[in-house]
């Protein structure tokens, strides 16, 4: 009879092996999905197109895997790769923030109210829509009609709904349409120049080369750090928020001033870009056909209230129309403050109206839980 010894041996050898062979899959769906996201994206360069290679990566991915069908088991951006990428974004994205910005905070409270007010409409219009005209169940509805918080939405989603992929498909087709329109818009409210300069601006940032040790090494202490508080201390997006708070009060005490390392963006440009085209490639338009007009209307009711709300606030307080277009659009806070690092507008600016949405969004999906009776699967 084996001893128990030679058992848990078996097993745990049974385990570095399935863990392996996962970790295999991993590198490989991200090796090839950055190896087309990176081609398309240089073609996107060539070409002079907004944003390069965070548009090509997303179209790239999108239209080769659904032209290929034996390729789409091979893309995907593993959770481990991609949840150090967000750490380092928000990192970067808290070096924008200072003891200057978070006195002029006060006078975005105008803004961050009108696009409160606006979340709030497009969400009840949306739910009317979803449950009255197209007869989902009102917690599904809800979660479809969130404009953002896509990740706590989804999570809640796959607990206490049974098609929790049409939320899924929801939230990906509006921030697709996001990662469309927003660069286009640049290129035609600025012009080309504004377009050109946002790729030169990405070409010339400084190189990890050029940081220090101590910058290097705050640059991860930072990230790891604030994502393992943030875990303990149970905040909505850890990996996002945490490193955000943590570089922003760094910044603040003028501890570090951390660069905005250009390798750094182009890998966060490939890894979310890669990732949304990724699941768009293996959407099955004829099984969710109904769902994706569903879901591109609600998209175009959320934006056009959106759109329509910063358009008038621009007129109204004379500020440029596209960071206030990048402040409410409800695509993705990593997602959103990438293009805003990109395009040159105020990441702070960007960063606190999203931060108050999701925020916003994360009180109200539990009660709305709790409202519809919904009961976990």
């Amino acid at each position: 009879m084996p001893s128990p010894l030679v058992f848990v041996s078996c097993l745990l050898v049974m385990m570095a092996m399935t863990n392996f062979q996962r970790l295999r899959k991993d590198c490989q769906q991200t090796l090839t999905t950055f190896a087309i996201a990176l081609c398309t994206g240089w073609v996107f360069l060539q070409l002079k197109m907004p944003a390069p290679f965070l548009m090509g990566s997303l179209f790239g991915v999108w239209i080769i895997g659904s032209n290929i069908k034996p390729l789409q088991p091979h893309l995907g951006v593993a959770r481990w790769f991609h949840v150090p990428v967000v750490l380092g974004l928000g990192v970067l994205i808290g070096s924008y923030f200072s003891l200057s910005v978070m006195a002029q905070a006060y006078q975005w409270l105008d803004t961050a109210i009108v696009m409160m007010l606006v979340t709030c409409i497009v969400t009840a219009l949306g739910f009317l829509f979803l449950t009255k005209w197209r007869g989902y169940d009102p917690l599904m509805a809800f979660f479809c009609a969130i404009p953002g918080g896509q990740a706590e939405a989804l999570i809640m989603a796959r607990e206490q709904v049974e098609k929790d992929y049409v939320v899924a498909l929801f939230h990906l087709i509006r921030v697709t349409i996001v990662f469309f329109s927003t660069p286009l818009l640049l290129a035609y409210f600025q012009g080309a120049e504004a377009v050109a300069q946002s790729n030169t601006l990405l070409t010339t940032m400084p190189s990890i080369s050029d940081m220090s040790a101590k910058e290097l090494g705050y640059f991860i202490g930072l990230g790891i750090s604030g994502y393992i508080t943030a875990r303990l201390m149970r905040w909505p997006m850890p990996h996002l928020f945490g490193p955000v708070v943590f570089s922003a009060i760094a910044h603040m005490a003028g501890l570090i001033q951390i660069p905005r390392i250009f390798e750094f963006v182009l890998l966060a440009q490939l890894s979310i870009g890669g990732a949304v085209g990724a699941r768009l490639a293996c959407v099955k338009f004829h099984e969710l056909l109904g769902y994706l007009k569903d879901a591109c209307l609600m998209s175009l009711l959320i934006l056009s209230l959106y759109f329509l709300a910063a358009a008038s606030l621009s007129v109204l307080l004379d500020q440029n129309l596209l960071g206030l277009w990048l402040a409410f659009v409800p695509g993705g806070l990593y997602e959103v403050t990438l293009l805003a690092l990109l395009f040159g507008f105020d990441i702070a600016f960007v960063a606190f109206h999203h931060t108050i949405r999701i925020i916003l969004i994360f009180i109200s999906l539990p009660l709305m839980a709790v409202r519809f009776g919904k009961k976990p699967r």
